[in-house]
C-alpha cells in the first residue's frame, strides 16, 4: 500500500476537540450538582456536625461568596496564563472540597470545604472560552449554547440526587459520589484537552482583585444574612456602604491601572453593557424559579400556601424544567441566526415574564406548576445561550474568559440577590399563627418580583443591535 492509499491521519486538534465539550459540559453540570447538593441536607445538618443552624448556613453562603469573587480572577488568569491550565485548578479544587466533606463531620472544616467548591463558578465561563478558541468556528454558538444550558441541568439533578442519598445511605456517601466524579472530570482534563494558546497581556493586577474581592464580601454577606441580622442593622448598613465605597474605589483604579482585572471602559460599552445588565436580572429570576418553587411545592397543606410534597417529589416535579433548559439552549441559536440576537432576547424575556404570570396564579393545580416551570426554564434557556453569543463576539479574544467570569459574576449575585429577596417576602407574609406557613400572597409576591425582572430585560433588549450575533451559526454536530 503506497503512502496515498493510506487513510489520512486526524490532526491532533480535531482528535482532542472532539472530548473537549463533553468534557467541559460534564465539569459545569458537576459544578451545578456541587452548588446543589447541600440544599436537602441543611435540615438536618445541626444534628449531624453538632452546630447551630446559623453556622450551617455558610455552607450555602461560602460557596456563592467564594464562586463570585474567583469568577471574574481566575477569568482574567485564564487569559494570562492558559484556559486549561485554571480549568484543571478549579476541578482540582471542586474535587478537594468532595473529598473533605466526605471525610469529615466537623463544621469548620466543611465550610472550608464548601468554600474551595466555591471555585467550580469558574468552570462555565472558562469552558465557553476554551469552546471559543479550539472547536471548528461552525461548531462554536451551539456548542456555547448547550453549555449554558448545563447550569439548569445541574440544579435539577443535584436535588433529587442528594435527597435520595440521604434517605437511603449516609450523607458522606454523597460527597464521596462527587469526588469520584470530580476526580474523572479532571483527569479527562488532564488528557484531553489541549491548551489553549496564550496571550500574556501585562502583569496580573494584584490590587484589583483584593479590592474587587473585598467589595463583593461587603455586598454578599449581609445580601445573603440581612434576613437573619436585620436589614436595618448597624452590621448590614455599614457593611453595604463600605462595598460601595470600595466599589467607587476600585473602579477609579481600574480605569488608571494599564493590565486591569477587569476592562471597565469595555463595560460601558453597550455591546457589553446590556447582556451584563440582563445577567444579573435572569440569574436573579432562574435562581427564583427554583427556589421559591421549591417552597411552595414542599408546603405543607394547611393555613398557609404548599401541595405537602415531599423532598423528592418536589425535585423530580422540576426535572421538566431541566428538559426545557436542554431543548431550548440550541433554539436561542436558530432564533439569533434568522432574526438576530435582540428577538431572540426578547423571546426569552417573554417566555419568562409569562412563566411567572402563571406562577403568580394562587391555587392552581400542580399540574399547572410543573407548566410554569417548564415555560419559565424555556426563557431562561433562551436568554442565558444568548448571552453567551453576545458575549463571544463583543469581546477581543484575549479578554473573553475575564469577560465572561465577569458575566458569570453578575448572574451569581443576580441568584443571591433573589435569595435574599425571597427569604424577606416570604417571612413577610407568615399566616398569623403558624411559624412556618406562607400565605399564597406572599409566593404570588415573590414571583411577580422575577416577573419583573424578566419585563426590565425585555425593556433593555430593544437597545441591542438587530441581526446575526455570530461567528458562522450552526447547530452543532457534538460529535466532533
Amino acid at each position: 500500500m503506497t503512502t496515498l492509499d493510506r487513510a489520512p491521519a486526524v490532526p491532533p486538534v480535531v482528535a482532542r476537540s472532539r472530548f473537549l465539550f463533553p468534557i467541559v459540559s460534564a465539569g459545569a453540570v458537576f459544578q451545578a450538582v456541587l452548588q446543589t447538593v447541600i440544599v436537602p441536607l441543611l435540615p438536618e445538618l445541626p444534628h449531624f456536625t453538632g452546630a447551630s443552624r446559623t453556622a450551617v448556613s455558610w455552607l450555602v453562603t461560602v460557596t456563592l461568596l467564594v464562586g463570585a469573587v474567583v469568577t471574574p480572577i481566575f477569568g482574567r488568569l485564564a487569559d494570562m496564563f492558559g484556559k486549561k491550565k485554571m480549568l484543571m485548578v478549579a476541578f482540582f479544587l471542586m474535587t478537594l472540597g468532595s473529598m473533605l466533606c466526605a471525610v469529615s463531620s466537623n463544621i469548620s472544616v466543611l465550610i472550608f470545604a464548601r468554600a474551595l467548591q466555591g471555585a467550580g463558578a469558574a468552570v462555565i465561563p472558562i469552558g465557553i472560552s476554551l469552546l471559543r478558541d479550539e472547536l471548528p468556528r461552525n461548531k462554536v454558538n451551539g456548542a456555547v449554547a448547550m453549555m449554558s444550558s448545563t447550569l439548569g441541568v445541574g440544579t435539577a439533578l443535584g436535588i433529587p440526587f442528594s435527597a435520595m442519598i440521604a434517605q437511603y445511605s449516609n450523607w458522606h456517601v454523597l460527597f464521596w459520589i462527587t469526588t469520584a466524579i470530580g476526580l474523572s472530570v479532571t483527569l479527562a482534563a488532564g488528557l484531553f484537552i489541549r491548551e489553549s494558546e496564550v496571550s500574556p497581556s501585562g502583569r496580573f493586577d494584584g490590587v484589583g482583585a483584593v479590592g474587587l474581592s473585598a467589595a463583593l464580601v461587603l455586598l454578599l454577606v449581609p445580601m445573603t444574612q440581612g434576613s437573619s441580622w436585620g436589614w436595618a442593622s448597624g452590621s448590614v448598613i455599614s457593611m453595604l456602604l463600605s462595598s460601595a465605597l470600595l466599589f467607587t474605589l476600585w473602579v477609579f483604579q481600574q480605569r488608571r491601572n494599564v493590565n486591569p482585572l477587569v476592562d471597565v471602559r469595555a463595560l460601558v460599552k453597550r455591546a457589553v453593557l446590556i447582556p451584563h445588565i440582563a445577567a444579573l436580572l435572569v440569574g436573579f429570576a432562574f435562581f427564583g424559579n427554583t427556589l421559591i418553587t421549591t417552597q411552595l411545592l414542599q408546603g405543607a397543606q394547611g393555613p398557609g400556601a404548599g401541595y405537602g410534597l415531599t423532598i423528592i417529589a418536589a425535585a423530580l416535579c422540576q426535572i421538566p424544567a431541566s428538559i426545557a433548559m436542554v431543548l431550548f439552549s440550541p433554539v436561542a441559536v436558530r432564533i439569533t441566526d434568522r432574526f438576530g440576537s435582540r428577538t431572540a432576547m426578547l423571546a426569552g424575556a417573554a417566555f419568562l415574564a409569562g412563566g411567572y404570570g402563571i406562577h403568580a396564579v394562587a391555587g392552581k393545580p400542580l399540574w399547572g406548576v410543573i407548566v410554569a416551570l417548564f415555560i419559565t426554564a424555556i426563557g431562561t434557556a433562551i436568554v442565558y445561550s444568548t448571552l453567551s453569543l453576545l458575549i463571544l463576539v463583543a469581546v477581543p479574544r484575549q479578554r473573553l474568559a475575564a469577560a465572561n467570569g465577569v458575566n458569570s459574576l453578575l448572574r451569581t449575585s443576580g441568584s443571591t440577590l433573589c435569595s435574599a429577596t425571597v427569604a424577606t417576602i416570604l417571612a413577610a407574609y407568615v399566616v398569623a399563627g403558624s411559624e412556618h406557613s406562607t400565605s399564597w400572597a406572599g409566593f404570588a409576591v415573590a414571583y411577580l418580583v422575577c416577573a419583573a425582572c424578566a419585563v426590565v430585560v425585555f425593556g433593555v433588549s430593544f437597545l441591542l443591535p438587530q441581526g446575526r450575533t455570530s461567528i458562522d451559526i450552526e447547530l452543532p454536530d457534538l460529535r466532533i
